[in-house]
């Protein structure tokens, strides 16, 4: 039990069973209340900015993986996650479960605010890196297991990186790696996560012709989905100071300024090819800028921010090449984007880190980066990001395969799920109200595949569009 009571100057004290007195600053709570609102709205814009990259066939399971990554998470994070990433008396690289399902929380503090509002904050860090990482199972990917997928990937991935990064006993933290607001823990591991995934389940039906040279079907997904990105990342970093402050607003400037530069520099290197303004390129390159700054949020300056975003534009555009060079199919390029994005962060960090920004807070103390002539910072964001590269690269493989020979759990949909669609084959409900097939079965393939009970077959048909610019259906004549 504890005891809760409010001094004239509206700061939380709070009294243990032991008598112990500890003081909350009510600023400091409602905005990382705030600011956990912010990150879980970033979820369901995952779900829509990968949705609308895909065919309308599949648009709808993406919306649900996000979704049911704040579901599956928020139990895992309860049972053990939370206990393993931040229990007190863990080694250098995972905790323990001192707070298994969440015991003892309550009556601990984190500074100026309550750990149980620390819990439920990084909460929402642990369910949408899940949901960034199973974006690699779109068009070909089993729903089911991937529920299953998601717990354990969170267990084994997830809590580790963030428990070496984070946790003051993590050998990272000790070595003195910068990481802000989740540079490895966030993009690197779920980044690395999808290229393991995309490698798993091997190439879509028609890789490498025509067939898979499609034009994201809703444009104006992409971009809502960039909107609730952009909005909510104010939260992500700025909330990650935990505290109302100048560090705060800091790491909200530089944020937005990446950006903003990663979404115009992306959009440029697009417009050489096609000499067209390409509004994905622009969300694409916004996100590349808002990954690349999350590690140094609270840790540069608003000239830096503007270098974070050109080269996040620039390395991932060029980056997403990588996946014709080396042949595995990242259907929406999320190693592109996040691992490497990620890793060019954290290695920015390492240069343009400046003591002085950091105690923006008035009490963090860092040796800084290059700028600090802190020379060797460079050296430990390297080892940080090879790290966690390589443990979530090793260790989703593994998952994917243990999984991959228990009955039931196999992650790969059959080519008949694929030809259908994952939101019909897996789950009998629909984005739209009709789903055009015609492209991918032809007028004389048979699925093998029911059309779904006794439901009307509204969804097999394809848009034709009028002299007047509208749509009308057309029902698709397949046997």
């Amino acid at each position: 039990m504890v005891n809760v009571t409010y001094d004239a100057s509206l700061d939380m004290i709070v009294t243990d069973d032991s008598g112990t007195q500890v003081v909350y600053n009510l600023g400091d709570i409602a905005w990382v209340i705030a600011s956990t609102a912010l990150v879980f709205i970033m979820i369901p814009g995952v779900g829509f900015f990968y949705s609308g990259l895909l065919r309308r066939k599949n648009a709808l399971s993406m919306i649900w993986a996000s979704m049911l990554s704040v579901a599956v998470v928020s139990f895992q994070w309860f049972f053990w996650g939370y206990t393993l990433t931040f229990a007190d008396n863990g080694g250098p690289f995972i905790g323990t479960l001192k707070y298994f399902g969440l015991k003892g929380v309550l009556g601990q503090s984190s500074g100026r605010i309550p750990v149980l509002l620390f819990c439920i904050y990084q909460l929402m860090f642990a369910a949408i890196t899940v949901a960034l990482a199973v974006g690699a199972i779109a068009e070909r990917g089993r729903l089911g297991p991937t529920l299953v997928f998601m717990f354990v990937w969170t267990t084994l991935v997830y809590d580790p990186i963030a428990y070496w990064t984070w946790n003051l006993n993590g050998w990272s933290a000790k070595l003195g790696g910068l990481d802000f607001a989740g540079g490895t823990p966030v993009h690197i591991s779920s980044g690395t996560a999808a290229l393991a995934i995309s490698i798993y389940l091997g190439r879509r039906r028609g890789y490498g012709t025509e067939r898979l040279a499609y034009k994201p079907h809703n444009t104006s997904y992409v971009v809502l989905g960039t909107v609730f990105l952009w909005f909510g990342w104010f939260g992500f970093n700025g909330g990650s100071a935990l505290s109302a402050n100048l560090r705060a607003i800091q790491a909200c400037i530089v944020t937005n300024l990446a950006a903003s530069v990663g979404g115009i520099t992306w959009m440029l290197w697009d417009y050489r090819l096609e000499k067209k303004w390409s509004a994905v390129g622009f969300c694409s390159g916004a996100i590349a800028g808002l990954v690349a700054i999350t590690p140094a949020s609270g840790f540069v300056g608003s000239p830096a921010a503007v270098l974070f975003g050109f080269m996040a534009g620039t390395l991932c555009n060029f980056a997403t090449q990588l996946k014709f060079i080396f042949g595995y199919d990242d259907t929406l390029d999320i190693f592109a984007s996040h691992a490497v994005g990620g890793i060019v962060g954290n290695l920015l960090t390492g240069l343009f880190a400046q003591a002085s920004v950091a105690n923006f807070d008035g009490f963090t103390v860092i040796p800084g980066g290059w700028l600090d002539h802190h020379y060797k910072q460079l050296g430990i964001q390297l080892a940080d990001s090879v790290s966690g590269f390589s443990w979530s690269f090793t260790v989703t493989t593994i998952i994917l395969w243990i999984m991959h020979f228990i009955p039931g759990l196999r992650l790969r949909a059959t080519e008949q799920a694929e030809i259908l669609g994952i939101d019909d084959a897996e789950m009998g409900e629909f984005a739209y109200d009709y789903v055009g097939l015609e492209q991918e079965i032809g007028h004389t393939v048979d699925t093998g595949l029911p059309l779904g009970g006794n439901r009307e077959p509204h969804h097999h048909v394809k848009p034709v569009e009028s002299h007047s610019g509208s749509f009308e259906k057309e029902a698709a004549q397949t046997t």
